[in-house]
């Protein structure tokens, strides 16, 4: 009975070892495991991120701050101040290309009947937006940081031009 639990202590002791020795590699490797995980996981994020981001005044897009550190404040952009500045930084967008129903800069034929509403109703539509027939003028042009005067400059240029 000596001889059977001296045996036996010394199989359960090898198991215990054993069992301990396969938890240390079996730890090392499943750390390394995750570790390439998380690295794969960094380089699918960084293929399939957007690669534009629409940023509006007062709003932010906690998600996309939450994964990328924040950068640096854009220089403030110059703000248009002649008609013509006005057409390329805004205008431009749809009536160079009569989307959405614009009428196309220069179309002396498009622009007619809303020249003859008046300077005072091309104005008012710039600037609070209008939705007519042909489609939909975006208040300032979708550019709202413009101030009033410089956006019935734009409406002048493009009049002037489409006589």
């Amino acid at each position: 009975m000596n001889h059977f639990s001296l045996v036996l202590g010394t199989l359960i002791t090898i198991a215990i070892l054993l069992f301990v020795f396969a938890r240390m590699v079996g730890a090392a490797t499943q750390l390394q495991h995750v570790q390439a995980e998380q690295m794969e996981v960094h380089a699918v994020d960084a293929r399939t991120k957007p690669f534009a981001q629409v940023a509006v005044a007062g709003a932010d897009n906690s998600a996309l701050a939450a994964k990328e550190e924040p950068a640096a404040a854009p220089a403030a952009a110059a703000q248009p101040k002649t008609g013509e500045e006005v057409y390329n930084a805004a205008c431009t967008a749809c009536h160079g290309q009569g989307i959405g129903g614009a009428p196309k800069f220069g179309d002396k034929a498009a622009w007619a009947p809303h020249i003859a509403k008046g300077k005072d109703v091309l104005h008012m539509h710039a600037i609070e937006g209008f939705t007519g027939t042909n489609g939909l003028m975006p208040p300032k042009g979708g550019r709202v940081d413009l101030p009033d005067d410089v956006v019935k400059a734009g409406v002048d240029y493009m009049v002037e031009h489409s006589r």
